[in-house]
C-alpha cells in the first residue's frame, strides 16, 4: 500500500459544487435521501446505496453547502465471499472541512454497524493517518490481496511488505474480532516478518 495520493483542491471543490446542486434538484435521485443518526452539531449525513455501495454525503446544514462525502466501494480485486464483509472507503471533504472529524464519524457509524473496512491499493497521508486514528478504537490488520485471495499479515508489517501495492490494511467491525472476520472472508493465515 502506498502513501501517495495527492488531490486537487481545484478539482475537488467542483465536483462537490455538482453534487451540490443534485442534493437540492427536484427529482434527481440525490434529492430527498435519508438522514442518518450521526450526531455532530450543524452537520446532516445523508445516506444513499447503490449496488452494493454505500453514499454518505454530509452537508454544513447552517451555511447550506456541502462539505463532502464518503463512499464505500466494492472492491473488484476480492472474491465473492470477501465482497460480502469488506468495502474500501474514499473521502472527499472541502479543505475547509478537513480535520474537522466528519469522516471519522462517518467511519465509526460504518464500523459500529459491526461491517468492515479495507484499504485500496494507494492512500493519501490523511487517511493514513485516520486509519491509524480508528485502529486505537477498532482491531487493525495487514493483510495481502492477490489473484483475488487475502493472506492475513498480522498487526505489524515490516515497511517494505507495508510499501507493496498488495499490502492492504483491514478495520474490523464492531461485534467481530480479526479471526472472526478472517474466517468470514477467507483469509489464509501467514506470518509477517518483521524487521
Amino acid at each position: 500500500m502506498r502513501i501517495d495520493v495527492q488531490r486537487d483542491p481545484a478539482n475537488l471543490q467542483a465536483e462537490l459544487d455538482a453534487i451540490e446542486r443534485r442534493l437540492h434538484r427536484k427529482g434527481d435521485a440525490l434529492n430527498g435521501l435519508p438522514t442518518l443518526d450521526i450526531r455532530r452539531p450543524g452537520f446532516v449525513f445523508r445516506h444513499r446505496e447503490a449496488d452494493g455501495e454505500h453514499y454518505v454525503y454530509v452537508e454544513d446544514a447552517p451555511r447550506g453547502r456541502l462539505a463532502g462525502y464518503t463512499v464505500f466501494n466494492r472492491l473488484v480485486e476480492v472474491d465473492r465471499r470477501a465482497d460480502r464483509h469488506l468495502r474500501a472507503p474514499h473521502s472527499r471533504y472541502a479543505p475547509d472541512y478537513q480535520r474537522c472529524g466528519l469522516a471519522t464519524a462517518v467511519y465509526d457509524w460504518w464500523l459500529a454497524a459491526g461491517r468492515s473496512l479495507i484499504t485500496g491499493a494507494r492512500q493519501s497521508p490523511a487517511a493514513n493517518a485516520l486509519w491509524h486514528s480508528l485502529a486505537k478504537r477498532h482491531e487493525l490488520f495487514y493483510v495481502r490481496l492477490e489473484d483475488k485471495r487475502l493472506r492475513c499479515l498480522g498487526e505489524e508489517v515490516d515497511e517494505v511488505t507495508r510499501g507493496d501495492l498488495h499490502t492492504r490494511m483491514i478495520l474490523v467491525g464492531s461485534g467481530l474480532d480479526r479471526t472472526g472476520l478472517a474466517a468470514l472472508i477467507g483469509c489464509q493465515q501467514e506470518v509477517a516478518r518483521l524487521q
